[in-house]
């Protein structure tokens, strides 16, 4: 499986050298990221890689600091999250906040919707349990340390949710705001409601109105 992935990332990243050669603004340790997060941030849905353009960068910069403390990425079967331990583990202090502030100033780039759920009633659920912390347009609360949402792919999110019901996101005591949207995770009981919620998702803007 590792064998795989790592071959898909090679030909990725050859595919996107030229385009990653012309974003003259990116840090060099980018180059070990652009495979699965594409040369602007865009994101790789094949390799199950999210867009990361514009986001929040003390955001990015946490989660690549858990993924090197073993917060993040070692639960067991999260096989993509453990790919990112090993990258993640290739990089110091200042390269992550170089890549992390590349990523922030990159405009959003709208995800390609692969679910179809019932957008009025992921409107209901989201406006209830996930705005207070998200925003009301998916732009995401600094003071929180809540991510933007808006921008992320819909089988991205609900992927990512699935992993915090599994407890394979949030496992670590030390971990508190990825305890906290575990624990969140248990307002959403069936698949078909989180299929409604991301697709929701989809229609935010990012920008708070």
């Amino acid at each position: 499986m590792k064998e795989r992935f790592y071959r898909l990332v090679l030909i990725a990243g050859l595919s996107t050298l030229l385009s990653a050669a012309a974003s003259t603004d990116a840090p060099a340790d980018y180059g070990t990221c652009i495979a699965c997060h594409g040369a602007q941030g865009e994101g790789n849905s094949s390799l199950g890689g999210p867009a990361l353009a514009g986001q929040s960068a003390d955001y990015l910069v946490r989660q690549l600091t858990n993924f090197q403390s073993g917060l993040r990425g070692t639960a067991p079967d999260d096989t993509r999250g453990n790919q990112m331990v090993a990258i993640a583990a290739l990089l110091n202090d200042d390269s992550k906040q170089q890549i992390a502030e590349y990523l922030a100033s990159l405009p959003r780039v709208k995800p390609i919707a692969t679910l179809n759920g019932d957008i009025a009633a992921g409107r209901g659920v989201y406006n209830s349990n996930c705005s207070d912390c998200h925003g009301a347009q998916g732009e995401g609360n600094s003071a929180l340390s809540a991510p933007r949402l808006a921008g992320l792919g819909d089988q991205y999110l609900f992927d990512q949710f699935k992993k915090f019901q599994r407890k394979q996101r949030g496992y670590a005591p030390a971990d508190k705001r990825g305890r906290q949207m575990q624990f969140m995770s248990d307002v959403i009981t069936d698949d078909a409601s989180l299929t409604n919620v991301v697709t929701y998702i989809q229609t935010l803007t990012g920008t708070p109105q």
